[in-house]
C-alpha cells in the first residue's frame, strides 16, 4: 500500500490530506468516539512510541499522526456548544461539516433504523448557511458562542418560508402556510451566527388537540424515547429533547404550557431549562397561551443551557410581556459555579407533590431523589424538609388551569391562522382546524389517533368573560402568591427541588415561573413496564428521570447556578448511554474532505 501523501506542515489539518487508500487508517480513526477525551492524547503518544521502536514505516507514522489529530474531535454523541467551537475555531472540522455529519445522523436514526421520527424535516439552506458563517469566521471572526453551531427548533417556532421550511406545530392544516415573519427567538439566533438545521417533531399543536400520546403528530407521526425501544419521549417538545439525547444536535429549543420542556427533558437524560414567561419571546410561535407559554433551550449540559438563554433571552417589542423583564439580561454562564449551593437554603414541598398516589411516579423516582437531597446537603445547602406550598392540595384539584388555557387557546391560535400570509389547507380558524382534521382523516385522524378532544372543548368557549378572569387570578393566587412564593418566604429559601416526573411543572406553570431540569437518574431492569400510549410505554427499564429546581419570577441565575452544582457533582447524564440501535455512528472524521 503506498503511503498516504500529506504535507508534514500541515499534519493536523489531516483532511488536507489524500484519503485515497486508507484501510490502515480507517479501523484507528474510527475507534476515536469510543476514546475518553482524557486519554486520546495518552494512547495516541503510546502508540506513536511503538510505532518508532518497531522501525514503522513513513506512511504508519503519518497515519497515526493522522488519527492524533482525528482524536481531537468531538464525539458527536455528546460534544458540548464550547467543545464545537474550539474546534471550529482551530481549524479541525467546519460548520458545513458539521452540517453534513448532524444530517447524517438524523438520517440513520430518523426514520430507518430504530425509527425514532424526532425530526420532521431539516433545512435545505442549512449548508449555505453554515459556508456564508465559516467564511464570516475566517474574515472577521465570529460572532460569539453560537456562530456556525446548527440548531433544531421544535416546529411549532416560525421560520421564514423561503429558508425552505414548514412551521406546522405538526398539522397538515399548516402544511405549506407562510409566516410573515421569523420567530422572535428564532431572529436572536440568527444574530448570535447560528445556523437552524430543520424542525423537530413535537405532540401536535403542543399537545393541546386532545388526549394523544406524547411525541405524536400527524406530519411527524409517533416520535420515541432512545433509552428503551418505544418509550414515551414525554411532550410536547419530545422530537427536540429525542434529538438532544443522541446528539442530533447540540442545541434544541422547546416550548412549555405546563411541563413540555420540563417532561422531555427529565425522560430523556438532559438540562433543560424552562424560563419564566416573559422572559423569552413568545412572538411567531404557534400559542396555547400567552400567560404560560414561554421558549426555552433543552441540551445535554446545564452550561449549554446557559449559553442559549443567555442569546434568546431578551425584550421583544412583538412580544409585550418580554417588556416586563429586569434589564440587562444576565450572561447565564456566570452562574456555573460548583459551589453555587453552598449556604443556600432549598425546600422540599412534599405535600401533594411527593405522594406517588397524586403524582403515579413509581416508587423508585423517591428513592432517587432523598439520595439527591444528601447529595445537595454533601454540596453544601440547608435542606428545608418540607417546605409546603399552602396551595398544594388546592392546586391538586383545580380547574383554573384549563379555563385559561381553552379560552386563550381559541383567541390566540384564531389570530395566529388570521396572520398567515397564505396557508394551502384553506384553514383560517379554530374551527376550521376541526372541520379539517375531520375531513381528512387519514392524515390527521388515524386510527388510535382520533382525538381532538381539547380543539373542541376550546372552540366552545365564549372568550373572555368574568370566568375566565377569575380562573385567571386564581392561578396567579395558587401557582404564586400561596404556592411558590409563599413557601420561599415562609421558609426563607433561595429555590425549591422535585422530582422532575409527576405534578411537579403544574405551580410554575400556572405562576409562570422557572424550572431548570437536570438528569437524576434510571429507572430499574426490573421495574413494571406499562403503556403510554397505542406505541408507547413508561416507565422502562434504563428510561432516565429528572429532578427540577424552581424559584420565583427571573430567578433562572440562581436556579442555573445550583442545577449545575448537582449535575457536576453527580454526572448522571454520564451513567447510561441510549440503546444501541438507536445512537448514531457518524461522526465528523467521515464527513470532512468529503
Amino acid at each position: 500500500m503506498p503511503a498516504m501523501r500529506c504535507d508534514l506542515a500541515v499534519i493536523r489539518d489531516v483532511h488536507v490530506c489524500e484519503r485515497g487508500r486508507q484501510n490502515d487508517q480507517i479501523v484507528l480513526y474510527r475507534l476515536q468516539p469510543f476514546l475518553p477525551m482524557s486519554l486520546r492524547p495518552t494512547i495516541t503518544a503510546l502508540f506513536l512510541f511503538f510505532a518508532f521502536v518497531q522501525g514503522a514505516s513513513a506512511h504508519w507514522f503519518l497515519n497515526w499522526s493522522a488519527f492524533s489529530a482525528r482524536a481531537a474531535l468531538p464525539d458527536l454523541y455528546e460534544a458540548s456548544v464550547s467543545e464545537l467551537q474550539a474546534g471550529l475555531d482551530a481549524g479541525h472540522f467546519s460548520s458545513v461539516d458539521l452540517v453534513k455529519a448532524y444530517f447524517a445522523r438524523i438520517e440513520e436514526v430518523n426514520l430507518k433504523g430504530p425509527q425514532l421520527r424526532a425530526i420532521i424535516e431539516t433545512n435545505p439552506s442549512a449548508l449555505q448557511q453554515a459556508a456564508a458563517l465559516d467564511k464570516e469566521r475566517k474574515s472577521t471572526g465570529k460572532r460569539g458562542a453560537l456562530h456556525g453551531i446548527p440548531v433544531l427548533l421544535k416546529d411549532n417556532i416560525a421560520t421564514i418560508a423561503s429558508e425552505g421550511m414548514n412551521t406546522t406545530a405538526g398539522s397538515f392544516s399548516l402544511l405549506g402556510s407562510i409566516v410573515p415573519d421569523d420567530a422572535g427567538v428564532v431572529k436572536k439566533l440568527r444574530a448570535a451566527g447560528a445556523i437552524i438545521l430543520g424542525k423537530a417533531n413535537l405532540s401536535e399543536f403542543a399537545h393541546f388537540r386532545g388526549n394523544l400520546a406524547s411525541g405524536w403528530s400527524g406530519r411527524g407521526g409517533q416520535c420515541t424515547n432512545a433509552y428503551f425501544p418505544h418509550a414515551d419521549p414525554c411532550g410536547s417538545s419530545s422530537g427536540s429533547a429525542v434529538a438532544a439525547s443522541i446528539g442530533l444536535a447540540a442545541v434544541t429549543l422547546g416550548t412549555e404550557t405546563d411541563g413540555s420542556i420540563t417532561c422531555p427533558t427529565s425522560n430523556n437524560n438532559l438540562a433543560g431549562i424552562k424560563p419564566t414567561v416573559g422572559l423569552t419571546s413568545r412572538a411567531g410561535v404557534v400559542p396555547i397561551s400567552e400567560h404560560q407559554d414561554t421558549i426555552g433551550p433543552i441540551t445535554r449540559s446545564v452550561a449549554d443551557a446557559a449559553i442559549v438563554l443567555s442569546i434568546i433571552a431578551g425584550i421583544d417589542p412583538n412580544d409585550n410581556f418580554t417588556l416586563a423583564q429586569p434589564s440587562p439580561v444576565p450572561d447565564y454562564t456566570q452562574a456555573l459555579n460548583k459551589d453555587a449551593l453552598k449556604g443556600k437554603r432549598i425546600g422540599v414541598p412534599r405535600t401533594v407533590f411527593l405522594n406517588d398516589n397524586i403524582t403515579g411516579n413509581d416508587p423508585f423516582v423517591n428513592v432517587m431523589f432523598e439520595q439527591a437531597l444528601e447529595t445537595l446537603r454533601g454540596l453544601g445547602a440547608t435542606v428545608v424538609d418540607p417546605a409546603n406550598l399552602p396551595s398544594a392540595n388546592e392546586i391538586a384539584v383545580s380547574n383554573n388551569e384549563t379555563i385559561v388555557l381553552d379560552v386563550d387557546f381559541k383567541i390566540q391560535l384564531n389570530a395566529y391562522y388570521a396572520a398567515l400570509l397564505e396557508n394551502p389547507s384553506g384553514v383560517r380558524s379554530l374551527a376550521e382546524l376541526i372541520q379539517f382534521n375531520d375531513d381528512n382523516k387519514d392524515l390527521e385522524e388515524p386510527p388510535r389517533f382520533e382525538d381532538q378532544s381539547e380543539l373542541i372543548e376550546s372552540q366552545a368557549t365564549s372568550g373572555f368573560n368574568s370566568t375566565y378572569f377569575a380562573a385567571l387570578a386564581f392561578d396567579k393566587d395558587l401557582g404564586a402568591t400561596r404556592g411558590i412564593d409563599a413557601a420561599l418566604k415562609a421558609n426563607n429559601l433561595d429555590a425549591l427541588v422535585l422530582p422532575a416526573p409527576g405534578f411537579t411543572t403544574v405551580p410554575a406553570a400556572i405562576a409562570g415561573y422557572p424550572i431548570v431540569t437536570v438528569p437524576l437518574g434510571f429507572y430499574p431492569e426490573n421495574v413494571t413496564i406499562a403503556l403510554a400510549g397505542p406505541e408507547t410505554v413508561y416507565p422502562a427499564p434504563g428510561v432516565p428521570f429528572g429532578l427540577s429546581f424552581l424559584g420565583t419570577a427571573f430567578s433562572e441565575f440562581d436556579l442555573v447556578g445550583f442545577a449545575f452544582a448537582y449535575e457536576q457533582k453527580t454526572l448522571t447524564r454520564l451513567a447510561r448511554k441510549a440503546f444501541m440501535e438507536a445512537i448514531p455512528r457518524t461522526q465528523l472524521v467521515d464527513v470532512i474532505g468529503k
